[in-house]
């Protein structure tokens, strides 16, 4: 029992901080991928050093990291910290610093059933990579991420500030308008895979088809599902070109009143939803930690060579697919982040109601049939 929940805490922990590194990660590159994009440096002068003679060595490479701008995330978290704890008067104090742990909170919780790498048996164990091996994965991840909206409804409505509630207002009508369509999205990948359980969905997408040359990837069985998921998941996310709960040009957003390190958790919310919908996109559409042509003994490649690999090997190779498809996708988010402008508030009613969800209605009928012919 015990050694059960220290091999529960050690995963929890791992993916703890992979989470909040990629969240923080974000914050860097950003800043250099959005100055690339604009022809200009970027973050390249948060840096310090030390008076001591002894301390060259050090300076030098502190002066190395703040011309990579890589200092810059650490000035962020002392600006943030050092700032006033702002209440306004007409606020609920206790309500006012709930809020946005509320929205973190469930951020983070909403990683609990995402499968990061294969099973290991270690010691005659069984362990799967994963902090709640659920056979209902996906619709817990699905209820925990929604839940997060709560903490900025209640930021709006607390705040005795108008333009924070309108930002409240705006956040909630965009959830329906978006999460409905991607739930109903994800409904063709559970008819094709015929389960909930992410880890069961993952391991069936390392299946090949068209005589071994293609993995049964969502995004070659549901190509459909995948584009209103990664367009839902955007706005969820709720940054250009669906931040209209925020629109600091309009209304500032429901983050109006707050300041100090209250505001830093909701700025860490949105780069932890980023990391969320890169994981679950990686998750449904692109294989998860699968690699085309690997299973368990190693490459089979369809032409008939085959390396084999060991067990350890195996589940290296998937925690590092898993990173780095993850990573793929916080970049194509954050390229998208500074391409497309803002969304019109009737345009993104439109575009939800209108357009994603009609498709994954349509989606839902060509999947059951294409289901019902070819099984």
């Amino acid at each position: 029992m015990l050694v059960d929940l220290a091999i529960k805490f050690g995963i929890s922990l791992v993916v703890l901080l992979g989470v909040l590194n990629f969240a923080g990660m974000q914050t860097w590159l950003e800043r250099k991928q959005s100055a690339l994009m604009q022809d200009r440096i970027g973050a390249n002068r948060a840096t310090f050093t030390l008076p001591w003679v002894w301390a060259r060595p050090i300076n030098w490479m502190l002066r190395k990291l703040g011309g990579l701008g890589i200092l810059n995330a650490l000035a962020d978290v002392l600006k943030l910290f050092t700032k006033e704890d702002f209440v306004p008067a007409q606020g609920d104090r206790f309500l006012h610093t709930l809020a946005p742990a509320i929205s973190l909170l469930f951020a983070l919780l909403a990683f609990a059933a995402i499968p990061i790498g294969p099973t290991v048996e270690l010691f005659g164990r069984s362990i799967p990579l994963q902090v709640a091996n659920l056979n209902i994965g996906l619709l817990v991840v699905l209820a925990l991420a929604s839940m997060g909206i709560y903490g900025v409804v209640l930021a709006g409505m607390v705040s005795g500030n108008n333009l924070a509630t309108l930002g409240g207002l705006r956040a909630i009508s965009q959830m329906l308008a978006y999460e409905i369509a991607m739930g109903v999205s994800l409904i063709g990948v559970v008819i094709w895979y015929g389960t909930l359980d992410l880890q069961l969905l993952v391991q069936q997408q390392g299946h090949h088809g068209f005589g071994g040359w293609l993995p049964q990837w969502g995004l070659f069985v549901q190509p459909i599902g995948c584009l209103i998921f990664m367009t839902a998941a955007l706005a969820h996310t709720k940054r250009v070109p669906f931040d209209l709960p925020e629109g600091e040009p309009e209304i500032i957003g429901y983050f109006t009143e707050y300041s100090g390190m209250k505001f830093g958790l909701f700025f860490l919310t949105d780069f932890v939803e980023v990391v969320l919908a890169a994981a679950l996109t990686t998750t449904l559409f692109f294989g998860g930690w699968q690699i085309p042509w690997l299973f368990a003994d190693g490459f089979h490649f369809p032409w008939g060579l085959i390396i084999p690999v060991s067990p350890l090997v195996y589940v290296l190779l998937g925690l590092l697919s898993f990173t780095l498809k993850v990573f793929g996708f916080i970049w194509f988010f954050m390229l998208i982040r500074w391409t497309l402008p803002r969304f019109r508030y009737d345009q993104l009613m439109r575009l939800g109601w209108k357009i994603l969800f009609p498709l994954s209605l349509i989606n839902i009928v060509v999947t059951s049939i294409c289901v019902v012919s070819w099984h």
